[in-house]
């Protein structure tokens, strides 16, 4: 069955990536890394943007995480941490937790590819 967006998965590495894209991607971070240019990859961070909760009705809601593509410190700009989204649709759900990402965490910079 075709994805919803088309994209295909890829596996790079041992790693299995959402798109072509996102793998290709991986493979620059990879040189980049081994240049010496970012250091400390992580692949699929995780940021809490909501904690979890219990309403007055009683009724749990769980927490709202973002979980971009990458992560990384940039070893060209002083170390800061630098965290990546491969992007083909940005969907209105994305749209929403990439500005409560940015208000939360204002000291990341981020970059879509």
């Amino acid at each position: 069955m075709a994805s919803k967006y088309r994209n295909k998965k890829t596996f790079v590495d041992g790693v299995e990536f959402d798109s072509k894209r996102e793998a290709l991607r991986y493979g620059d971070l990879k040189l980049l890394e081994k240049a010496k240019k970012i250091s400390g990859l992580i692949l699929q961070p995780s940021f809490l943007l909501i904690e979890g909760f219990t309403d007055c009705q009683g009724v749990r809601h769980r927490p709202v995480r973002y979980i971009a593509d990458f992560m990384y410190q940039d070893c060209e700009d002083f170390g800061l941490w630098t965290v990546e989204d491969v992007k083909g649709v940005r969907t209105p759900v994305y749209k929403l937790k990439l500005k409560m990402f940015r208000h939360k965490y204002p000291k990341y910079k981020f970059f879509e590819v």
